[in-house]
């Protein structure tokens, strides 16, 4: 069994994060755009998790997200 470390997670969160923020801005929106489009009313979530900060996206949001970019949702994790 493999033991998954913090600092692992912590980049693929990262990652997940540049990836969103790369075609979100490839989309020519903001954050508080896509803050907006997928229910928030801030932009805390979208900011902190694309910078890799201690928040990060869950899976319901990266659903919403992918639809709102219009890509596929694999795209955040490559």
């Amino acid at each position: 069994m493999h033991n998954t470390s913090i600092e692992e997670i912590k980049k693929f969160h990262k990652k997940i994060g540049q990836n969103v923020k790369k075609i979100r801005s490839e989309k020519n929106m903001t954050q508080l755009e896509l803050s907006h489009a997928i229910g928030q009313k801030s932009t805390t979530i979208i900011s902190q998790a694309e910078l890799g900060s201690n928040k990060h996206f869950n899976i319901e949001q990266l659903y919403k997200i992918s639809k709102v970019l219009d890509c596929d949702v694999r795209d955040f994790f490559s």
